[in-house]
């Protein structure tokens, strides 16, 4: 997929300044599956480059179709240092992968009545209401703001058009305010939204889509509806139905030592080099702000669970969580016209609630079909889902920065898998 959004840059950007209803479930396959079938030789072989290039520590990726793993690859290593290699069981942090997840959880919620797409934000974070709106900057340096119009809706909040930033690439001054007050940081959730009450909105609410905390919030809106923690939510709703069993916000110390290494390509000679920095996430204890924008940790196994359950329209397994026709309003695009006039994503793609859609694959120069909903983590990691072709592709790395002139890592993997699928 064409996209212009790097969530790996605007990652290292901030350290640096600080369905058809297929009803098989995925089944297991030998991590040397790959070197038995020629079809995907070239996938293999543009994953590998990039490891013997010293652009990677280690790859894995995975694709299954039809509800059944037609391939497997495992290259590399966890970590450079100790020379561990990856395996079928090592741990990855999936940062932004974690936005799905949560919008699921919201989407469950959702289909008991709690909220709808056009309630306003406030109906349950009330803290954020009377935000101010970004302007300018005077004359004496201080912000012009004016008042929001309105609360942003949860449609809008799920779509990243409610007004929100990130802080993660400071290229405007509302982003450089958002890092400056320590936000993504905040020790509690209620800190967290005071902090946020404080900042100025990138926009009006529905005018324009922008990357933002939305998910971060979401995770506390599935807190104050579900009167739980946000892992503990989705670990009973989630990850034990799916049988997702390394799936989390933090390890036990029985798992720490499957947790592959984090790295980040220095900007200077474009080494890889050991990850530092605040978001070098530690989960080797439960965090205080357990984050629904890019908090946990999984494998491929847990996640290619998570993904067929979406590709089969919300069941896996005789365990539904989530009805067909959700599953399908998560994957068709929110955005209004204006907002998709400014969508960082390139043409012939759009925005679902927590997914890049693709509406015209053709523009959007893929070969996945249409429909395919993808989202990505700033290691790098990568996904997409094509109910067109009953496919869905997952991809693991853990490198923060990956330089813009370095392929995407769907973009690279895209035309190789379609020509693997259509060969067989």
């Amino acid at each position: 997929m064409t996209r212009r959004f790097n969530w790996a840059a605007a990652a290292v950007a901030a350290i640096l300044a600080s369905a058809p209803a297929c009803q098989a479930q995925t089944t297991s396959a030998p991590a040397s599956a790959a070197s038995k079938d020629a079809a995907f030789q070239s996938l293999d072989a543009s994953m590998h480059a990039l490891v013997d290039q010293g652009r990677l520590p280690g790859v894995a990726t995975y694709v299954v179709k039809g509800g059944k793993v037609i391939h497997q690859d495992i290259y590399g290593k966890a970590d450079l240092t100790t020379g561990a290699p990856l395996k079928a069981d090592t741990i990855y942090r999936i940062y932004s992968q974690t936005k799905p997840v949560t919008g699921v959880a919201m989407m469950m919620l959702y289909e008991e009545g709690k909220w709808s797409l056009d309630d306003p934000i406030t109906k349950f974070l009330p803290e954020l209401a009377n935000l101010k709106v970004f302007k300018g900057v005077g004359a004496d340096g201080k912000t012009i703001t004016e008042p929001a119009k309105r609360p942003a809706t949860m449609r809008e909040l799920m779509s990243h058009q409610a007004g929100f930033a990130y802080g993660l690439q400071v290229d405007n001054p509302v982003d450089k305010a958002y890092r400056d007050s320590g936000l993504l940081g905040s020790p509690t959730p209620e800190a967290f939204l005071k902090t946020l009450a404080a900042l100025p909105l990138m926009g009006q609410p529905g005018e324009q889509w922008k990357y933002s905390v939305a998910v971060d919030l979401q995770g506390l809106i599935v807190e104050r509806l579900s009167g739980k923690k946000l892992g503990a939510f989705m670990q009973e709703r989630i990850f034990a139905p799916l049988g997702m069993v390394d799936t989390g916000f933090w390890l036990p110390a029985e798992k720490q030592g499957r947790l592959a290494s984090l790295y980040l390509v220095n900007p200077a000679d474009k080494k890889v080099v050991p990850a530092q920095g605040f978001m070098v996430l530690d989960v080797t204890k439960q965090p205080a702000v357990e984050s629904g924008g890019g908090g946990l940790v999984s494998t491929t196994a847990d996640y290619a669970k998570f993904s067929q359950m979406l590709l089969n329209g919300g069941e896996l397994g005789g365990k539904r969580l989530l009805k067909p026709e959700t599953v399908k309003l998560m994957r068709t695009n929110h955005l209004t016209e204006a907002s998709l006039a400014k969508l960082p994503l390139g043409p012939g793609v759009g925005f679902g609630l927590d997914f890049a859609t693709v509406m015209d694959p053709a523009k959007a120069g893929t070969p996945m079909g249409k429909d395919t909903y993808s989202w990505g983590g700033a290691a790098g990691t990568w996904f997409w889902i094509d109910p067109t072709n009953d496919l869905f592709v997952l991809g693991m790395i853990q490198v923060l920065g990956r330089p813009d002139s370095d392929p995407r890592m769907d973009a690279l993997s895209a035309p190789s898998v379609y020509r693997a699928i259509h060969a067989h």
